[in-house]
């Protein structure tokens, strides 16, 4: 393993706040991480208390990222990845699937959380014949993105966009659906756009989220399955469409999930 290179022109990392529960901190705790401190353990505790089911939804979000990934690098050729809203480090990042598949995969990053900021380094590792590297943006702003991915990024080339959980902070559905359009015009024919959420399909998960979102949190939006599948307007759904991410072509490692979890996401091609 080989670190890129660094960006001597960053700037400190921005003082982290310790005091509010903070969503990729939580994912964290259900995901078992260490990556967290105990006013998110708290926070997870008294969400799961409402919402036991929480910690299999993680799961199973998780293991979608992985199929999409194994699937699109080993089946579509894919060897670029561009990751916003990345979170904390975990088993199995975006870059060491798709570098397993394939070492000369290029892959960004895209966050702007501070404490993911911290751990970039234990993200910029890649095999010697591919590259990662990591952009301090937000979601926001999608001409930055594109504009700083493109130095790692060759946007001739397809690239798979990966927008895993995050488009929930967005509180307007339509402005939501204008950043997913923005980016996805970014990309070049034979990309694909990868993506789920948090769906308000359980009223005890929704119950779950107000409590979150009341307690000062960055808030989160759950979205009907039928929402999610508009960020796909346009594009053409492989196969199983938009499904509960434990139904997205399940495989070995995702026996003992519930066939419906409340997490849904699909992976469609930009022709």
């Amino acid at each position: 393993m080989t670190d890129q290179a660094e960006n001597p022109e960053q700037e400190p990392f921005p003082k982290i706040d310790t005091s509010v529960p903070h969503s990729a901190r939580i994912w964290n705790y259900w995901l078992g991480g260490k990556d967290n401190y105990e006013v998110d353990r708290l926070a997870g505790d008294a969400f799961r208390e409402i919402f036991p089911g929480i910690e299999t939804g993680a799961r199973a979000a998780r293991y979608f990222l992985a199929r999409a990934v194994r699937h699109l690098a080993a089946e579509e050729g894919i060897r670029q990845f561009l990751d916003i809203g990345t979170g904390l480090p975990n088993v199995d990042n975006t870059h060491q699937i798709a570098q397993r598949v394939a070492p000369e995969s290029r892959i960004v990053y895209v966050d702007n959380d501070p404490l993911v900021l911290a751990h970039a380094r234990a993200l910029l590792t890649s095999t010697p014949e591919g590259v990662t590297n990591y952009v301090d943006a937000n979601l926001r702003e999608p001409g930055t993105i594109v504009r700083e991915a493109g130095k790692t990024l060759d946007f001739d080339r397809p690239v798979a966009l990966m927008l895993m959980g995050i488009l929930g902070h967005i509180e307007d559905h339509d402005e939501a659906r204008s950043i997913v359009r923005q980016l996805v015009d970014a990309l070049p024919p034979g990309s694909y756009l990868v993506q789920y959420d948090s769906t308000d399909t359980s009223e005890d998960y929704v119950r779950a989220i107000q409590q979150y979102n009341d307690g000062g949190s960055v808030p989160y939006i759950l979205r009907s399955p039928e929402q999610i599948a508009r960020y796909f307007d346009g594009l053409e759904l492989l196969e199983p469409g938009v499904a509960s991410c434990s139904r997205w072509r399940p495989d070995a490692a995702a026996l003992g999930l519930p066939a419906e979890v409340h997490q849904y996401g699909g992976v469609a091609l930009k022709r």
